[in-house]
């Protein structure tokens, strides 16, 4: 898929090709896909219109990295971050700082904590003012997530999240990202809601629906959002979504100037993502295992 890269964000693109802008560094972030069965559906937060950074779109739960969430001190259950490290194809430090923020924006944007007060159980409700104090503590960051974690003697539960995806925002743009795409299901007992901050709507969603508004016009999704959608919706259950056996190709869409129009050449889905499991293909071979080892 082509991309086309007008105006002021074409001048900045030709600048960076012609070596007269500096490519920006790329922040370490993790985004959540959190999924619900009976029909299989997605949480899409809509980001605010005066942002910064994909203003109006719709995407999944997640941020930046804390340098606080590589902390020692977090308590941690499910695959290390040794084994995480070699997952997401990077040191153990940085897989911490992944893990954890994924778990903690998942928290902060949207209510739901994959923790628990065991390696066995979850967090069955975060919905009184005591959790909303703790979680608005978070966002303004007086609070790091390994205190949230002690106060409440909980451990942070890993094998709760699958890596999906890895995508690095193109070098000719002004703010970059460097984001690993995890998929979870909501826990038992759980609620999403709309806690405000970056969005101002939220909404769960097939994938199919989403897919299909945002050809229409009605939804704006960014080419993460959109590839991973379309691969989440070859699926009908969490289960088959969690089994599927994934390989983590990293992707940073190129930016190219054809006939005098500077594009992004945004890559398609995975093969076999259009046709899915229920075209009839056999499981793969995580078929049947725990979440913890097959992050």
């Amino acid at each position: 898929m082509r991309l086309p890269l007008r105006g002021a964000a074409g001048e900045r693109a030709r600048d960076v090709l012609a070596g007269r802008a500096p490519v920006v560094p790329a922040r370490d972030a993790a985004t959540v896909v959190l999924l619900r069965d009976d029909p299989l559906e997605t949480f899409l937060l809509r980001r605010k219109q005066t942002l910064a950074f994909a203003a109006g779109a719709y995407v999944f739960p997640g941020g930046a990295v804390d340098p606080r969430d590589a902390d020692h001190a977090i308590a941690w259950a499910g695959p290390s971050p040794a084994e995480w490290a070699e997952v997401l194809r990077t040191d153990e430090r940085t897989a911490r700082g992944l893990v954890c923020a994924a778990v903690r924006e998942t928290f902060e944007e949207s209510g739901v904590l994959l923790a628990g007060p065991d390696t066995g159980s979850v967090v069955a409700d975060t919905s009184g003012d005591d959790w909303e104090a703790d979680r608005r503590a978070l966002v303004d960051r007086t609070l790091s997530f390994a205190e949230f974690l002690e106060r409440r003697r909980l451990v942070l539960r890993s094998d709760l999240l699958k890596a999906w995806a890895h995508w690095i925002t193109p070098e000719v743009e002004p703010r970059r990202y460097d984001t690993r795409f995890f998929v979870a299901a909501l826990p038992a007992g759980q609620r999403t809601r709309d806690v405000g901050g970056e969005s101002d709507g939220v909404v769960w969603m097939e994938p199919k629906t989403a897919l299909a508004r945002a050809a229409a016009g009605e939804m704006h999704l960014m080419p993460p959002t959109l590839r991973t959608l379309t691969e989440i919706a070859a699926f009908e259950t969490i289960s088959e979504v969690l089994a599927h056996e994934r390989e983590i190709v990293t992707i940073m869409p190129p930016a190219v100037e054809i006939d005098g129009e500077v594009v992004l050449l945004i890559p398609g889905p995975e093969p076999g993502s259009e046709t899915g499991p229920e075209a009839g293909g056999e499981p793969g071979p995580a078929e049947g295992r725990p979440a913890a080892e097959r992050p």
